[in-house]
């Protein structure tokens, strides 16, 4: 059984995973505004992929025959200076996530709940991919500066991400 601690955290979570797809959302439709496509389609696969994380922690609960709470989703930034600064925006947010992901661990084990901290190892891992993966954008999009045909060509190589990953992730595609 699980403990009420956990399940409120636990639960706390799977909001923060809904909220942190509404952010990649917000993302995508800023970038759009702006006519970089294959950016905008890059966050919006990662919505779906923050859609499939949010439904791990759903069914998680579901299965540990806890009570799932959902909560109201908060308003969130729509609008950056560029595409760099929305990148540094993503990963300043996949950072709170990780420090969130490391707080459960820390108490699944507090409170000997092998079940979760064995269900949170594969976020763990999954924390350090996101957080990399954004970096290396961070990185090449410093690189670039303002030269327009270097956003283009990362607008373009960014836009060939299908959502192929959330899939993968879950074994089904995403809905």
């Amino acid at each position: 059984m699980i403990s009420d601690r956990m399940l409120k955290a636990l639960n706390d979570h799977l909001n923060i995973e809904f909220q942190s797809a509404y952010y990649y959302l917000a993302m995508s439709a800023s970038f759009l505004r702006e006519d970089f496509n294959g950016f905008a389609q890059w966050m919006r696969a990662q919505h779906g992929e923050e859609m499939v994380h949010a439904m791990k922690f759903y069914d998680f609960i579901d299965d540990r025959d806890g009570a799932i709470e959902l909560q109201a989703l908060q308003g969130e930034q729509s609008e950056w200076d560029s595409p760099l600064h929305v990148f540094e925006s993503a990963l300043e947010h996949e950072r709170m996530v990780t420090s969130k992901i490391y707080d459960l661990v820390d108490l699944s084990l507090e409170v000997r709940d092998h079940a979760t901290n064995t269900f949170l190892q594969w976020f763990v891992t999954e924390q350090v991919e996101e957080e990399a993966t954004a970096s290396d954008i961070i990185q090449q999009l410093k690189l670039i500066g303002n030269d327009g045909n270097g956003l283009f060509m990362l607008d373009r190589e960014l836009g060939q991400r299908s959502g192929i990953e959330a899939e993968d992730e879950a074994g089904a595609p995403p809905a």
